[in-house]
């Protein structure tokens, strides 16, 4: 990457921080392309010659974000810690993150684009997490925390009834440690069930 090359990447990455970080707040319609350049310090002009559309923006923004946080799951996955901690820590992020994702105001706007952005979301997932989340599970059979005769659908479906469990709950009004002792509880939940184990699956 040469230097004007560089320069850009970091306009681009102060436009993703910003566009995010005021998405969030105020919701898409509320937020202007000025007020992203402003926050971004860049000029409007910039945006409109990167993206086009605050639409554009919008979703190049989001698959930013994905990678990002698919980065940080790549992480967790290959750190030295255990693989329930693993799992509690990969579903936190997942039932925090899933928030971030849409927007109905901007699916909305997306328009004629719509049918476009649900195919990219299906090729990325298709393409990057859904490998990612395979080596979950078969670390977590290597490991024996997942029965190796569970099929890799059936292990995705039981994890994401969990993260949107973990969803919901964040959701509402929660302390911290609300928080924390419930996702422990699910935890258990999820690798042990009702009855309770105090080895790994064999």
């Amino acid at each position: 990457m040469n230097g004007y090359e560089r320069r850009k990447q970091k306009k681009i990455d102060q436009i993703y921080s910003a566009s995010l970080s005021l998405f969030l707040k105020h919701g898409f319609q509320k937020v202007s392309v000025q007020e992203i350049a402003k926050k971004a310090k860049v000029c409007p002009a910039t945006i409109y010659n990167y993206f086009g559309t605050k639409e554009k923006l919008y979703a190049d923004m989001l698959i930013d974000w994905m990678d990002k946080r698919l980065e940080q799951c790549e992480k967790i996955l290959a750190s030295e810690i255990d693989f329930p901690e693993k799992t509690k820590q990969i579903m936190l992020l997942e039932a925090k993150s899933v928030n971030v994702l849409f927007d109905d105001a901007a699916v909305k706007h997306l328009g004629v684009e719509m049918d476009e952005w649900g195919n990219q979301l299906q090729q990325y997932s298709e393409e990057k997490v859904m490998p990612f989340y395979m080596k979950y599970i078969a670390l977590g059979k290597q490991e024996g925390f997942i029965n190796k005769e569970m099929t890799e659908e059936t292990s995705m479906l039981y994890f994401t009834m969990y993260k949107n469990e973990l969803e919901r709950y964040l959701s509402s009004e929660v302390t911290r440690e609300q928080v924390d002792a419930h996702i422990d509880q699910l935890i258990e939940l999820f690798f042990f069930g009702l009855v309770g184990r105090i080895k790994p699956i064999k």
